[in-house]
């Protein structure tokens, strides 16, 4: 992503160091409070940190976790005080913020308890004005925050300061934006659930902090990150009063980074590495923002939008709209497993073989149907070897009433033969746990596999619909996901095992795995690094040689049109098949269409992208960084346009 040779200017009104992954970013950020630790130790003073929770500051407690074990950093002199907690909310309770800092920090270091200060989500509603007064008080008589650890959320909220929130507030019980609230519900059994109110710090209160820390990872982020580095302060954006703050340094991995001028539309800032990729970056850009077909492009629209430097040092805006509309017109396929016959040259799938064999890759028991359900029915029908597997049991999406309605029909099914004492016993425990069970308790290991089998019928139903034999179906239930909690485990060798035995049995030709790189800690993220690590592990095998890697994206966060090297269009027939898909795999929703159609699609020209990858002539090892290409001996994944109509 090194757009720019020389750079003119800066939108950035922040400090903003861009890395290729979160973790190197929570490293570095890690390092940076050890080494203030340890400095505030050697002039033997306490040090105050400011601390958040969500999914942005996990790899930083991480490491200081793990520097605390393996390189003794000691955590005796520092004093914490927690942006927020929901309210109410029982510290036990799994969504609480005491229970996440116990979990991923508190209970694996050395500082006094008597030093830790989080709100307190407990207290009665007249006593909670008291009491933020007093942890105002108490930040004040500590000297102030050091350090102060943000997260951003996607309604620019710091803190749970949401948009309208003054620069002068302090302490205080808020409402939860509606936004705020749906993004929670991943920590919730429903969307009942997830309470209204909180208590944050205010603006004010963070404002005061002496050194500031906000961190953004993944794409997710990327818009309202934007706003509040390079857009006017506002309100509405709470972050961008950060651009008042003396000390504020901001950390971005590349996803969080892409709406950034410098990476989104280098041209505008500086001079351009030009190169085909950012060429077509820099066409397609400006035929959205003029409005205009490629080919109507003139020499006057790059002028007047900051790519004359494009026009003068390589072609006229005639011959570079003819370039680009060629590469986007190349990728347009209604042929996912190569056509057979055909000359190739410009296809982004090879003819050859004519019947491939096709690995889907799930990370739930939908995905595959919302995001490529299309395409999965055009390879069935174009007679490859089409395999599913699911990546997880997604059974944490099933909810306790679903669960309840299938084991009530289960024990009455039974009762009228003579059921077993035994297994009697064992329903009844079950029963009794789902009608007594409490919000926040973890489900029992029985109901798990009970919730992990109804999302297992569902998939079965959709993948029969296609004309898929049930024995090319695979639920892998990856360890990583089987915690009973949206908390997951970390990825593991036995999670990258399970894949790589499963690529090694059916050795395909073509793997199409869930490109979501948003949240670095999401079910989708984690899914696609166990088949990263698959690929690393298999390289030397030779029939990797010609296993090629395709990413697809759902209806949430798409691949941009400059970014796609294989658009599969879909007829208004082919989408009510692919409605009626997914009310196979979804009979629980109660919106009635698929994401495809309710995101605005339906109806829409084919989207176009980038030209056909390179042919691979060997293995593809896992990148470092960001995947951007194609399978293939020094290359990277395709990206597989989602669905459209």
């Amino acid at each position: 992503m090194d757009y720019l040779r020389y750079q003119f200017k800066s939108l950035e009104k922040l400090p903003t160091k861009v890395w290729p992954e979160a973790k190197e970013g929570s490293i570095h950020v890690a390092r940076s409070i050890a080494l203030a630790i340890r400095q505030k130790q050697q002039d033997g003073e306490q040090i105050v940190l400011g601390l958040a929770t969500g999914s942005s500051p996990i790899q930083v407690y991480q490491e200081l976790v793990r520097m605390h074990k393996e390189e003794g950093l000691s955590f005796s002199n520092v004093i914490t005080f927690n942006l927020d907690e929901y309210y109410p909310m029982q510290p036990d309770a799994q969504q609480s913020y005491v229970r996440f800092m116990k979990e991923y920090l508190f209970d694996h270091i050395d500082i006094n308890p008597a030093n830790i200060h989080i709100p307190d989500g407990t207290l009665p509603l007249d006593k909670v004005e008291a009491f933020c007064v007093n942890y105002e008080k108490m930040i004040d008589q500590a000297g102030g925050i050091d350090i102060q650890i943000l997260g951003i959320g996607r309604t620019g909220h710091i803190g749970f300061n949401e948009p309208g929130a003054f620069e002068t507030s302090a302490t205080r019980l808020v409402r939860l934006d509606a936004l705020t609230r749906r993004d929670a519900l991943k920590d919730f059994p429903s969307e009942e659930e997830v309470p209204y109110r909180a208590i944050t710090m205010g603006i004010k209160t963070i404002m005061k902090a002496k050194a500031i820390y906000l961190l953004g990872w993944g794409q997710h982020k990327a818009e309202v990150l934007q706003k509040a580095v390079e857009a006017p302060i506002t309100p509405s954006i709470p972050a961008s009063f950060l651009q008042r703050h003396p000390n504020t340094k901001v950390y971005f991995d590349h996803g969080a980074a892409e709406e950034l001028t410098r990476f989104k539309a280098p041209w505008l800032v500086g001079l351009c590495n030009w190169d085909n990729d950012l060429i077509c970056k820099a066409v397609t850009w400006l035929s959205l923002t003029v409005d205009k077909p490629i080919l109507k492009l003139t020499n006057e629209d790059y002028n007047e939008n900051g790519l004359s430097d494009l026009v003068v040092e390589h072609a006229s805006s005639y011959e570079l709209n003819i370039q680009i509309f060629n590469r986007l017109q190349h990728t347009i396929t209604g042929w996912p497993g190569g056509k057979p016959g055909a000359d190739d040259k410009t296809r982004p799938e090879r003819a050859t073989p004519e019947k491939k064999r096709v690995i889907i890759f799930s990370p739930h028991p939908d995905d595959d149907v919302i995001s490529m359900g299309g395409t999965f029915l055009r390879l069935v029908e174009q007679g490859h070897e089409v395999h599913v597997a699911y990546q997880t049991s997604g059974n944490l999406a099933v909810h306790d009433h679903d669960a309840l309605r299938y084991l009530e029909f289960f024990q009455e099914f039974a009762e009228l033969g003579d059921p077993e004492p035994e297994s009697d016993k064992k329903r009844q425990k079950l029963l009794k746990f789902l009608r007594t069970k409490s919000p926040d308790q973890v489900d029992l290991p029985e109901i798990r596999t009970i919730k992990g089998l109804i999302r297992r019928g569902e998939a079965r139903a959709g993948a029969r619909f296609c004309g898929l034999d049930d024995k090319h179906l695979h639920f892998l239930d990856l360890p990583f996901y089987e915690t009973g909690r949206t908390r997951k485990n970390p990825i593991s060798q036995a999670d990258i095992h399970a894949v790589a035995n499963l690529m090694e049995q059916i050795k395909p030709h073509q793997v199409f795995a869930a490109g979501d790189l948003a949240d670095p800690h999401g079910t989708h993220r984690v899914c696609l690094d166990t088949i990263f690590g698959a690929f690393e592990g298999l390289k030397e095998e030779l029939w990797m040689q010609d296993c090629w890697l395709w990413l697809y994206r759902g209806a949430w966060h798409e691949w941009s049109v400059d970014e796609i090297e294989m658009a599969v269009p879909i007829s208004p027939e082919q989408l009510l098949r692919k409605d009626a898909l997914y009310l196979c795999t979804n009979p629980r929703k109660t919106d009635r269409r698929s994401p495809a159609t309710t995101n605005g699609s339906s109806g829409n020209a084919p989207k176009t992208a980038t030209g056909a990858p390179p042919k691979p002539t060997g293995t593809w090892a896992l990148p470092s960084t960001k995947p951007s290409k194609h399978s293939g001996a020094g290359n990277s994944p395709g990206k597989l346009g989602g669905d459209r109509c």
